[in-house]
This record gives C-alpha cells, structure tokens and sequence, in this order.
C-alpha cells in the first residue's frame, strides 16, 4: 500500500545553526498593490474571516461574493491610490522599519539568545505562515507573537493567534510560543504615545479639543465579552493624564463604522461635525490603536475626516500620525518582548 501522505510537511529545525528566538510582528494586513484585482484578493480574505464578519456564511457568503466584491474593490482601489507610497503600501513599509529597529533594539540589549523579527500580515502578503517559515529557516525555536493591536479585540488579536494555530497544525515539531494578548496599559506605550502628542504642539499650539479616535467595533461584540470598548478608553485615560488634559479638552471616538448594526460611539466623524457646529475651530486627532499609518489613518482620519471637521465650520485640523517606526515606539516594543522573553 502506498504511504499516507505526509500530514505535517514543514521541515524541522536545523540543528546545526545557532537557536534562536523569533518575534512575530503581526498587523492586519495590505493588498500588494493600488489595483482593483489585487483589492479584491485582499477583500476576499479578509472579509471572510468569522472573526471579522459574525454572520452566518449562508447568508454572508452570497453577500460577499455577489455584491461587496462586485461593487467594493474599484472604490477602495482608488482610496489606495491615494495614499500609496513610492515604497509601497504605508503599512508594510512602516512594519519593515519597525522589524528592522527592533530586532536591532533588541539584540543590543544582550537576551541570553539572538533575536530575529518578521512581519507577517492576518491577510495578504507577507502572510503569517510566510513569516513562520522564515522564523523555522533561521532556527527560531522560541516565538513571541506580538500582534500590533496594543487594545485586545477578537476581530484583530485573536484573529492573529487563528493564524499562527493554523500554520502551526502542519508543523511536526512545532515551537515554544509566548503571545502578547495586548499592551494598551504598557506605561512605555503610553508615554510613546504622550510624546507625540507633545512634539506635534511643539511644532503648532495645543487645540480646544484632542479626539483619541479608535477604531470602531460592532456594539454587540462588547455585549459578548469583547474588553476592546474597556480597552480604548483606559489607553485614552491614561494618555489624557499624561498630558494634564481636563475632562473637556478632549474626547474618545471610534473610527470607521459601516454596516446597519449599532457601533460603539461616539462616531469619529459625527463628534467632529457636532465640535465644528458647535464652534468649536481647531482640534488634533491621534489614532492610539494604530501602531503603523495605513488606509484608516492617512485617508479616513487625514482627509475624509478634515473634510467633515472644516466644512462645518471648523478651522484648524491637525492629524497626529501613528508611532510608527519612532524610538519612543521601538523602546516600548522592546520592554513588551523583554517582559515576555524572561526565562528564555
């Protein structure tokens, strides 16, 4: 009888190179390009996620398949379009810089093994089982997965663990794992990012009001016991006290709501309309839950949203971007896998 086909095909680990431990930089993902076929290949994958979209597939796939991506690619195409760098999509670019300094970091700071860090996106490329493989290539044996959602919710975070479980299935010998659930309460994270807030009222005055806008969830995902909603709003306590705000001088929003389900409010976009009408004239916006500057941030936040605040009446829009790849930010990271590689 021939052999059963081998259930678990990954290669092990090579033995004769130095071991060492992997860091699994992981972000939601990109098309790999500005086009309209390649939005809907990003679409496809993501939109079909459980974890994303909680429907019934019966009734969501139909949906999906002869509607959203018929008629959605070519529009998010042209909003790609629009905020595409020379380098490539802002997310990836931004995600290899912040791999780069932190294996750097990292490895300055004398862990008792080398460190390697990968990028590896929940949908599109580089994929999450591509980064895994490059990790297993460089005899990664210990892996921290660090999802760069510092606010826990099931649509991103343990989206991310759904991916690296999967991959990690068709592995014989599979690695030590260490996940980082979240970090919205890291106090590094937090001064990170007050410092941006600072440097950017350094550079114009401070504004009648700051938004700390997150990204939105569906109203029933808190009901299930989702602790995002909890989440953003201890990371905007704590970055409002860091930066002496009173309650009035500034407000917590959620970004990019679609769909005919209640949302967590408030919306982003109404609470910039009802400022500017109520006279309101100059307000900054920061996206705390955005570790890299992508569709949401340089297009929603940076044009629809100025769009909103200025044609009701508000004068002065200031978008505050990302932590990126600054050094406030890699030292955050750095003291988060410190944290979680004690013992390695």
């Amino acid at each position: 009888m021939p052999k059963e086909k081998d259930k678990f095909p990954r290669k092990p680990f090579d033995l004769n190179q130095p071991e060492k431990i992997g860091v699994l930089l992981a972000n939601l993902g990109t098309p790999d390009k500005p086009d309209t076929s390649s939005v809907r290949r990003y679409l496809a994958q993501f939109l079909h996620d459980w974890r994303v979209i909680e429907i019934t597939r019966w009734l969501w796939c139909p949906i999906l398949h002869f509607i959203i991506l018929r008629t959605r690619p070519s529009k998010v195409a042209k909003i790609y379009q629009s905020i595409w760098w020379k380098e490539g999509s802002p997310l990836l670019v931004i995600s290899n810089l912040q791999a780069e300094k932190l294996e750097q970091s990292l490895n300055a700071n004398n862990l008792s093994l080398p460190i390697t860090v990968k990028v590896g996106m929940s949908y599109g490329n580089p994929s999450i089982p591509h980064a895994l493989e490059e990790l297993r290539k460089e005899n990664a044996q210990k892996i921290i997965v660090l999802p760069m959602y510092p606010q826990y919710s099931g649509a991103t975070s343990a989206s991310t663990f759904d991916a690296v479980f999967n991959e990690l299935k068709k592995w014989r010998w599979m690695p030590e794992l260490r996940l980082i659930r979240d970090y919205y309460w890291h106090p590094q994270y937090i001064q990170a990012l007050a410092h941006s807030v600072k440097k950017a009222w350094n550079e114009h005055p401070q504004p009648e009001k700051l938004l700390l806008s997150f990204h939105g969830t569906p109203e029933r995902f808190r009901d299930l016991g989702d602790p995002y909603y909890h989440q953003c709003k201890t990371t905007a306590e704590q970055v409002a006290q860091a930066l002496n705000l009173s309650p009035d001088q500034w407000l917590l929003t959620f970004q990019s709501q679609f769909g005919n389900d209640p949302w967590i409010k408030p919306a982003t976009d109404a609470s910039l309309k009802k400022l500017a009408q109520a006279g309101i004239t100059s307000v900054d916006v920061i996206c705390p839950g955005f570790s890299a500057d992508c569709i949401e941030t340089l297009e929603e936040i940076e044009e629809e949203n100025r769009e909103v605040f200025e044609s009701n009446g508000g004068k002065t829009f200031h978008y505050i971007p990302a932590l990126n790849d600054d050094d406030t930010h890699i030292n955050a990271l750095t003291d988060l896998i410190q944290q979680h590689s004690q013992g390695w």
